[in-house]
């Protein structure tokens, strides 16, 4: 208190000593660069929606042709239907999958939604 503020402060304030940062962690003032052949964030979201669509569709597909195997022999038009109903879900589970990466419907990709079904038949009849 007994000085002077002169003495104290000359009224200019000093810029901040910069933080060393570790090289393990992110320099917002410097950012790395993008590395060549990585993935955009878009691109990693329609692989996961349609990973996730294909196995979600890929369960219901399963359980309908285990219970094509579980009806009685005696209601061979259940088994049918229900073979049929699976194999229609497969296609429209593939075409959903086509359909995010923003690809025809109209492709030869179409007929891996009919194995389950096809590998069902085997063990129903």
């Amino acid at each position: 208190m007994g000085r002077a503020a002169s003495e104290e402060d000359n009224g200019v304030m000093s810029d901040p000593k910069p933080v060393a940062r570790r090289r393990h962690l992110m320099d917002p003032d410097n950012p790395r660069p993008a590395q060549s052949g990585s993935m955009s964030l878009s691109q990693v979201q329609k692989w996961v929606m349609s990973a996730l669509v294909v196995t979600t569709i890929l369960h219901l597909v399963v359980g309908l042709v285990a219970a094509a195997a579980v009806v009685g022999d005696d209601r061979l038009d259940a088994e049918i239907g229900l073979l049929l109903i699976a194999g229609a879900f497969g296609v429209l589970g593939i075409g959903a999958a086509l359909a995010i990466h923003e690809k025809s419907l109209l492709s030869p990709w179409l007929l891996l939604g009919v194995i389950p079904a096809a590998i069902g038949s085997y063990f129903v009849f």
